[in-house]
This record gives C-alpha cells, structure tokens and sequence, in this order.
C-alpha cells in the first residue's frame, strides 16, 4: 500500500536549502520516492493554517519510506535541512485500490 510523505517546510536559510533541494531526490528515488507536489502554489480553501513550502512524496509503501528517511543516505542531507529550515514532517498511509 502506498505512503505519503506531506512535509510543511518554512525555509530560513534559502541558499543551504538549496543544496538540500539539489541532492536529497536522488536519495528518495532509490527508495521509490516520487514527487507528487514540491513547493507549488498553495491556496488555503478552510482553516487558519498558514503552509509555508509543501512537500508530498510518495512511496510504494511505509516500510519504503521509513528506510529511505533513517538511510545513511539521506542522514546527512537531513542534518543539512536541519540548519536551514524548520520543518513539520508526516508519514501518511495511502489506501488500498478499491476494484473497478
């Protein structure tokens, strides 16, 4: 079953996150990551959440994306968004294909 990454990211420093950006989707890939929204025009339809940068990535499934995000791979990229941006992150289950 697939899952989903949702990542709200308030970027405090543009330039390192910018490496971060350039390096960390070869990492995801390996794990069968692939965006599905990165940093795109955002309306608020209900609520007061205010987003900052969104992220939605998906993978074929948790145990996928929970490898990819304690990789040795993505560990040093995660320290270098640690230094640049305060970041909400959350590991979403998808559901299962309903038959046609």
């Amino acid at each position: 079953m697939t899952a989903y990454l949702i990542a709200d990211v308030d970027v405090t420093n543009p330039a390192v996150f910018e490496e971060y950006k350039r390096e960390v989707p070869a990492t995801e890939a390996r794990y069968g990551g692939k965006y599905l929204g990165r940093g795109g025009l955002t309306k608020i339809l209900e609520g007061d959440w205010q987003p900052h940068r969104l992220v939605i990535i998906e993978f074929p499934d948790m145990a996928s994306l929970m490898a990819w995000y304690e990789s040795p791979e993505y560990a040093p990229l995660k320290a270098i968004r640690e230094t640049c941006a305060r970041t909400r992150i959350i590991a979403l289950e998808g559901i299962a294909a309903v038959p046609s």
